[in-house]
């Protein structure tokens, strides 16, 4: 694929010429690996003024040497050939590079040689040979010695025969701690003895699941004219919708440039973080924490997705392009899914004095990718609407991880087999929205649904009306959702206004469900900051990419969001990032095992004023042989 475009994605070509840079470079030997490489976006202000010629592609790489811990980020163009940059950190200070595959290979390896682990098994029976040791990350605690440390921490599930799933099956009451650099154990914790539940958990073994139901008939879909949508290399268009579309190992997808009818919205809008706290306060559980982008970057770990189990319809896919531990290409096969659907009704009204019937059907283009992260699988869904409407989704399913259930009363999980404990956790995703309406000028007001007091103005009691409170600085916009108000966020561009004068604008709805529910002393409040606020608005920032900073592993907590918004910049007329929190607080249900249902979060952008009336008066009536 030949780049034509600063934001154009990734090629093969591309991740071997970065190779060969560091190579002559003399930055890559026999035991240095990548933990991440992407390209270096250039700053909005450069793509937006760009009108062809030449493009510098800059990649960002982050290198371990697996040996010494020593740690490297280094920015190289493949253009001109050089390191721009290379910065050895000081990975006390600055926390850890990404946990990489060839670390994960080796734990099992690391803790099987610990005496002290293998006595603890024999304890419970177990073989080290029948024991998965799962690499966790091991977050940060007063824990004598850890500082500086590269570090995982395990927790141990016995696999019956290779067909088994293991995660049926904890070895609770033990973890070890593991230093990555040394290859040895640090400590065993060998906190109590809990059987191990012996039910299996092979949810796809007929044996253990029973006859499959018969009763399903077939539904296709199908486009005979074939699909609305085109794509030309990285940009979609899609009735009024324009946009162009990424993907990275950090982020997975992207997207740039969303615009409608030619009026820009969003400049870029992606997952720029998770977090995966649990509750159990356990000594063996405490500090089960888990950053799935910035420490584990659940982008590399794309699925390659199938039609008919995947998506259904005319379905367009795209690879993606990244680079693996030894910096050589690797190709994620159908790592992206584009398709139209029907979404039900856009608008109708039978009208009681002319007698007309209209009706019009709404339809939605869908942007997606599913990953999976050890035991949990994501599904990260963008939708566009005849309307003018934004949402993300977030599809949670996989499997829950497990501990033993000790007995009736356990405050912290939910028994799910006989024995077996699901613990109580949540899944709080961070959307990053560089947003763009109608121009680099935006504001953000929170609105809210207020009573109106009994007065001379209100005698019979029932005004309602909004409240309206324009976010200044980034020490205003720091907020949390209010079901019972209402509560949305507009972004508003005060220089461009609709025909009744009031500014153009989009809505931010969000759930308001539950933020980050760990107490404010905790290490996690420290490390997942972001995620005690559903909304956090910023002065844009090429740098300020990702909502728990760059180096999340073995962070001890404060940096992206607390520090940047420590400047308490002006947002009120600027150039304007939102990050949004959303997520899912899990209390899993027998329902939820031995294989979880989706359970969906996200949020939506709505149009309001941005149109001067209903944008869909030009939807043509359904033609399809089945509407009667």
């Amino acid at each position: 694929m030949t780049v034509s475009h600063p934001l154009d994605r990734v090629t093969e070509g591309e991740i071997r010429q970065v190779k060969a840079v560091l190579t002559e470079a003399g930055l890559l030997g026999e035991t240095v690996r990548y933990a991440f490489c992407g390209p270096e976006e250039p700053a909005k202000a450069e793509v937006l003024a760009y009108d062809g010629g030449a493009v510098d592609r800059r990649f960002r790489v982050l290198l371990l040497n697996l040996a010494t811990g020593e740690s490297r980020d280094v920015v190289v163009s493949v253009t001109r050939s050089t390191v721009d940059s290379e910065t050895l950190l000081d990975t006390e200070k600055t926390g850890q590079l990404p946990i990489i595959d060839s670390e994960f290979e080796i734990v099992e390896e690391i803790v099987a040689a610990d005496q002290r682990w293998v006595d603890a098994l024999a304890k419970r029976g177990l073989e080290p040979s029948t024991v998965r040791a799962v690499p966790l990350s091991a977050g940060v605690f007063d824990i004598p010695d850890e500082p500086g440390r590269r570090l995982l921490r395990t927790i141990g599930f016995h696999q019956e025969h290779e067909k088994d799933h293991p995660w049926a099956h904890p070895v609770d009451g033990l973890s070890a701690y593991v230093d990555m650099t040394r290859r040895v154990v640090t400590q065993v914790i060998d906190h109590q003895v809990h059987p191990v539940p012996a039910e299996p958990g092979n949810y796809d073994d007929p044996e253990q699941v029973g006859p499959r139901r018969t009763t399903l008939k077939p539904i296709e879909i199908t486009q005979p004219d074939g699909p609305s949508f085109s794509v030309d290399g990285d940009v979609v268009e899609w009735e009024k919708w324009r946009l162009r579309f990424g993907f990275n190992e950090r982020e997975g997808l992207t997207l740039h440039q969303i615009s409608f009818d030619g009026r820009p919205v969003v400049y870029r809008a992606s997952i720029a973080e998770m977090v995966v706290p649990y509750a159990d306060p356990s000594p063996v559980r405490f500090w089960q924490n888990y950053f799935d982008a910035g420490e584990y970057m659940f982008g590399r770990y794309a699925n390659a997705l199938e039609l008919g189990c995947d998506c259904l319809g005319e379905i367009h896919y795209e690879d993606a392009v990244i680079a693996d531990d030894f910096g050589e290409p690797q190709t994620l096969a159908n790592a992206i899914c584009m398709h139209e659907e029907d979404f039900g009704v856009l608008w109708k009204h039978t009208d009681l004095f002319t007698g007309a019937k209209e009706t019009r059907r709404q339809r939605r283009m869908v942007i997606s990718f599913f990953t999976t992260v050890g035991n949990y699988d994501y599904g990260f869904y963008w939708y566009l609407y005849l309307d003018g409407t934004i949402q993300c989704e977030a599809k949670a399913t996989g499997v829950p991880f497990t501990s033993a259930y000790p007995g009736d009363g356990h405050a912290y999980a939910t028994e799910v087999a006989p024995g077996l404990g699901a613990p109580f956790h949540q899944h709080l995703f961070s959307a990053r929205l560089d947003m763009m309406v109608d121009g680099l000028t935006n504001a953000v007001d929170e609105v809210d649904v207020v009573a109106v007091p009994v007065g001379a103005d209100n005698p019979y009691g029932n005004a309602f009306t909004e409240a309206r409170t324009r976010l200044a600085r980034e020490s205003d916009a720091q907020r949390l959702g209010d079901r019972s108000k209402a509560r949305t966020w507009h972004i508003v561009n005060p220089e461009v206004t609709n025909r009744f004068g009031r500014p153009v604008g989009y809505a931010l709805y969000s759930e308001g469900l539950p933020t980050l529910l760990a107490d404010e002393s905790s290490s996690i409040h420290q490390r997942a900051a972001f995620a005690t606020r559903h909304l956090w608005v910023t002065a844009y920032d090429p740098a300020e990419r990702y909502s728990a900073g760059d180096f999340v592993n073995q962070h001890a907590g404060g940096a992206g969001l607390p520090t940047w918004t420590a400047a308490d910049r002006s947002v009120d007329g600027a150039d304007v990032v939102l990050w949004h929190t959303f997520g899912l607080t899990h209390l899993p249900r027998p329902e939820d095992w031995p294989v979880m249902p989706v359970d969906y979060a996200g949020f939506t952008l709505k149009p309001v004023g941005f149109f001067d009336r209903n944008p869909t008066l030009d939807v043509p009536p359904s033609t399809g042989s089945h509407c009667h």
